[in-house]
């Protein structure tokens, strides 16, 4: 008799603990997948993120694009249906849906518990009072929306990434308190939507992970379309339904007017209902410990995506899940490293970064040249009208023996999450920038900024001495 009922249970159905359990399934272990509802398979990636946004942002793409054909003689009239924009989000999550969800997940082989689940031993988990134990769990709940403690927020029309999909009316002004990803991209999409929109954040620039650089420009489209932004301020209190006061920078105070608040500052862990010490898993300020490994202080228990206290994104979700599986079986431990870690706000512009940032390769004392390219000159951005779009790139410095490798960069620019992915793969498995000098490129394809970027690196390299050798080369060969 089997000394667990599972080889491994899994907390939670979203990207990382999918990941997790679907190939242990298939490469022929029993697993329990936990869930708190069917309606939460999908975690918060499918129910309150990446999908609806995203849905969201297309639609709110397909509007502003319709008003700039005004400029070629269309006429376009009338109001956004706030309903059937809603709608369309919920058709396309429902898609997705119908392969993560408890039946689908069954049809697959995997056990299925919906409920909250809480430890009852090293081993061993409860969900509504029912008991399984499993070799090894993973626990991947995700996080929630961290809430505002302001005076006065309860008397606000409060939104924050759980409810801004299920509006019923697009709110004539509203209020994003956050500067981060998920307030840029909301306060975007409702703006093109036909909300007046201010952001309010308390730090100096927005998206403060990111290349002030970069950063700088996607303000200044932000502002073209009329989003209004109040920097280096803070929310005092809410006066009435309607009525903030800030103070800003240098403190000065003033009233903004608004129908509704959505909220955006961050997330945190709900760990509690866990009861975590009685598996042996230490918690220090609302975080698990861990090791490089993602493994807990019960070593039979690993954590997966945003519990892990590491990037929050889906995809590093992913990549902690895939750690956590090569981990399982092979002597070979790998440690947690997002030295190639990607990520990109899904703006209009995009903004993508990958690898490791200026900082970063400071702090590892890692040698390396700053590369930068505007698209003023590029001709697809010529066309498509994105001349303010920018390119950085960060690659080793040169050696006689040794290939120049590209370290990191982050470009700004109309779907740079996908122009950037060729660099990425270059960064993740260390090819030479040669390799992007050699591609050959459809003219004219966006992301040829790419190769003329380190087509400028290569020249540098034709010196007065190498100029002289060229020409005796064509005296004789030519």
């Amino acid at each position: 008799m089997a000394k667990y009922e599972f080889d491994i249970i899994v907390i939670g159905a979203g990207s990382g603990g999918l990941s997790v359990g679907l190939f242990m399934k298939q490469a022929g272990f029993k697993v329990l997948m936990i869930s708190k509802s069917d309606q939460d398979i999908g975690g918060d990636c499918l129910n309150d993120g990446c999908v609806p946004s995203k849905a969201l942002i297309h639609v709110a793409k397909l509007v502003k694009h319709a008003k700039e054909a005004e400029q070629f003689g269309m006429q376009v009239s009338g109001k956004i249906n706030i309903k059937k924009v809603i709608g369309y989000i919920k058709s396309k999550q429902s898609l997705i849906r119908e392969h993560e969800n408890a039946a689908w997940l069954r049809y697959k082989g995997i056990s299925v518990a919906l409920g909250n689940a809480s430890f009852t031993g090293k081993n061993e988990i409860a969900v509504d009072g029912k008991k399984y134990s499993g070799e090894k769990i993973v626990i991947a709940i995700g996080s929630i929306p961290r809430k505002i403690d302001i005076d006065g927020v309860e008397l606000v029309s409060y939104f924050d990434n759980e409810r801004i999909f299920h509006l019923d009316i697009l709110p004539e002004n509203i209020l994003c308190i956050g500067g981060g990803p998920i307030g840029i991209e909301i306060a975007q999409a409702l703006s093109r939507l036909g909300s007046k929109v201010t952001v309010v954040h308390k730090g100096a620039t927005i998206l403060e992970h990111d290349d002030p650089t970069v950063t700088t420009i996607l303000l200044e489209q932000l502002k073209k379309e009329g989003i209004q932004f109040l920097l280096e301020t803070e929310i005092e209190s809410f006066t009435s339904a309607t009525e903030a006061r800030v103070k800003m920078k240098g403190g000065e105070a003033c009233s903004i007017q608004f129908d509704a608040v959505f909220v955006a500052v961050g997330r945190e862990l709900s760990l509690k209902s866990l009861t975590l010490s009685n598996a042996n898993i230490a918690v220090e300020e609302n975080c698990i410990v861990t090791d490089p490994y993602l493994r807990t202080t019960n070593k039979n228990v690993m954590v997966c995506g945003d519990v892990a206290g590491d990037l929050q994104f889906s995809h590093a979700a992913e990549f902690h899940g895939r750690l956590i599986l090569n981990n399982l079986f092979s002597p070979f431990k790998k440690k947690l490293d997002n030295q190639h870690m990607s990520w990109v706000t899904f703006t209009d512009p995009e903004l993508a970064t990958f690898g490791l940032n200026e900082k970063k390769l400071q702090e590892k004392r890692i040698k390396y040249r700053k590369l930068e390219k505007d698209f003023n000159e590029d001709d697809r951005a010529v066309v498509d009208d994105y001349r303010y779009g920018k390119l950085i790139l960060f690659v080793s410095e040169a050696g006689l023996f040794q290939k120049q490798k590209i370290l990191g960069g982050t470009m700004i620019a109309p779907n740079a999450g996908e122009l950037i992915q060729e660099l990425i793969l270059a960064n993740t498995i260390g090819l030479s920038v040669k390799a992007i000098f050699n591609k050959i490129y459809p003219y004219p394809v966006a992301s040829r900024i790419n190769q003329s970027l380190i087509t400028d690196l290569m020249s540098e390299g034709l010196t007065p001495t190498i100029k002289v050798l060229l020409r005796k080369a064509f005296q004789f060969f030519g």
